[in-house]
């Protein structure tokens, strides 16, 4: 009895009189592309679809722009608004304040980092891949390997009257031996051993030195492939000891909470992205849609999308506990999905059809 009441009540203020409809107030955000903002007037794909739903139901919507999530369920909350909607995501922690209409976009998270573009960034990152975990190890066997070669050569050769040698003593005799045998492993040695014992060694090796090339050269490009592919950050367990950033209050925060990575939250996108611009943050973690449209529009050559989107997340509609006007909300949305209009906006906005939405 008191539900139907209540139902009464509500629907008594949204139909106040035949044929004319209430306005209902509705909290939304700035999240391209979802929301746009331009001196408030309001388009995207959130607010076209919640046209649509107040057009089946028969009601005006009065947009309130708020700064961030926590903002907009707020406003819900304490009945500054009826409904919320932008790129919510539906979590179970939200669940218990407000209830949620059924899911509008498929969602999830990504991470976003920046591309290097300056001479100094380039430069910077052909030294660390020269000097990477995946070179180095070669570098120190090449190293030990001319070692053995040079010393005997050196102790063959010390006392050969015509011997290559300018010195006899260990050092500087030493190094031109190591000169030798790196010229010889890089096939340009300009002379060779005189002694037989120096001799037999040049020629064991000419034969290892061809060998070592070969494995070097697959070794190091396998390696330099694997880590290119694969790249600093690559994923969420990548984010360790990065400056990673993100936006206040989302789920994306929830995330990196949750996982004990140290991160810094902005109050909106924009500021989150400004952030990796200037080469002050390593990563930006968040919704996917969201960082996808920015480096496919704004940010392409600035900014690249890596790895796959984890956390997969719905968007939905907010609105207050135990409210009447979910149902009908509800409703409108399955009419717009079953009579092609949902996959109209989904075209129109991302391309392709909705699929699973």
């Amino acid at each position: 009895m008191i539900f139907l009441l209540r139902v009464f009540v509500v629907l008594a203020t949204i139909f106040t009189s035949p044929g004319q409809a209430a306005t209902l107030r509705t909290a939304t955000r700035v999240v391209e592309p979802f929301v746009f903002e331009t001196n408030g007037s309001f388009t995207g794909f959130s607010i076209e679809l919640w046209g649509e739903i107040c057009r089946k139901i028969g009601i005006k919507s009065q947009l309130l722009l708020k700064d961030d999530v926590k903002a907009m369920l707020a406003a819900v909350t304490h009945g500054e608004a009826d409904f919320a909607i932008s790129a919510i995501s539906i979590t179970a922690e939200r669940e218990n304040e407000l209830d949620f209409s059924q899911p509008i976009f498929d969602s999830g998270l990504l991470i976003m980092t920046p591309v290097k573009r300056h001479q100094h960034e380039v430069l910077t990152a052909v030294l660390d891949e020269i000097f990477s975990s995946a070179i180095l190890p070669w570098l120190g066997t090449m190293v030990l390997i001319i070692l053995v070669p040079a010393h005997l050569v050196w102790f063959a050769e010390r006392r050969h009257p015509q011997g290559m040698l300018g010195s006899r003593h260990y050092f500087p005799g030493i190094f031109e031996a190591c000169w030798w045998a790196a010229s010889t492993l890089a096939t340009q040695a300009d002379q060779m051993p005189r002694a037989m014992l120096a001799r037999a060694v040049a020629v064991v090796w000419m034969f290892a030195s061809v060998i070592f090339v070969a494995y070097f050269t697959a070794g190091v490009t396998s390696s330099l492939t694997l880590q290119k592919l694969h790249g600093d950050i690559n994923g969420p367990a990548d984010l360790a000891g990065r400056r990673v950033v993100t936006v206040l209050g989302s789920t994306s925060a929830e995330f990196l909470r949750a996982r004990h990575v140290t991160f810094a939250e902005f109050k909106s996108l924009p500021s989150a992205i400004a952030m990796l611009e200037t080469n002050e943050a390593d990563a930006l973690v968040y919704d996917a849609p969201a960082l996808l449209y920015f480096a496919a529009h704004e940010g392409q050559g600035k900014v690249q999308i890596v790895g796959s989107v984890f956390k997969k997340e719905s968007y939905g509609i907010a609105v207050r506990e135990n409210s009447p006007l979910l149902k009908a909300v509800d409703s409108a949305l399955l009419k717009l999905r079953e009579d092609g209009t949902y996959d109209l906006l989904y075209a129109r906005w991302f391309g392709g059809r909705a699929g699973g939405n």
